[in-house]
């Protein structure tokens, strides 16, 4: 069991705690990037004239359609991000719970944002082969599967 910090518990999820403020901080670089992930999904729409509702066709001579590969590969890169970042934003609250070491934990934040990042880059905007994507994707996932080991291992006495 490790020593008590002199953080009390009150104040580990306020802007008193530093690691709390890079929580925050890299939390809030990964929803706007995800935001832009909607925007880059229009942009590919309006680039390659693809649009999935007949109210939507703003061009002459278009049709709906569904299945343009530019606009799948920017989806699935949106999709990948929520199925990723929004576990990663629970377990980063749950982890700050167990008052972590400032260096380590502002350093998972950091990596674990500029991965999703470099996923974004290498998978939607300028493809690059394997194993650029997977490196990328499993760098947060691993963090995320971490960060978890952390609570477990701290909390598995109070079972």
């Amino acid at each position: 069991m490790s020593t008590p910090s002199p953080m009390l518990k009150e104040q580990l999820l306020t802007l008193d705690n530093p690691v709390f403020c890079c929580y925050l901080f890299w939390a809030t670089v990964l929803v706007v990037k995800m935001l832009l992930m909607s925007l880059l999904t229009a942009l590919q729409r309006f680039r390659y004239k693809i649009f999935p509702n007949e109210e939507d066709l703003f061009f002459k001579n278009i049709e709906v359609q569904f299945d343009d590969p530019h606009v799948e590969r920017v989806r699935r890169a949106h999709r990948n991000d929520m199925e990723n970042i929004l576990p990663y934003f629970i377990m980063g609250l749950i982890y700050l719970s167990t008052d972590p070491n400032p260096t380590v934990a502002c350093n998972l934040f950091r990596v674990a944002a500029v991965a999703r990042i470099l996923h974004t880059l290498v998978y939607a905007v300028y493809p690059v082969p394997q194993p650029s994507r997977i490196l990328a994707f499993a760098t947060m996932l691993l963090i995320t599967f971490y960060m978890a080991a952390v609570v477990a291992l701290r909390t598995l006495s109070f079972i």
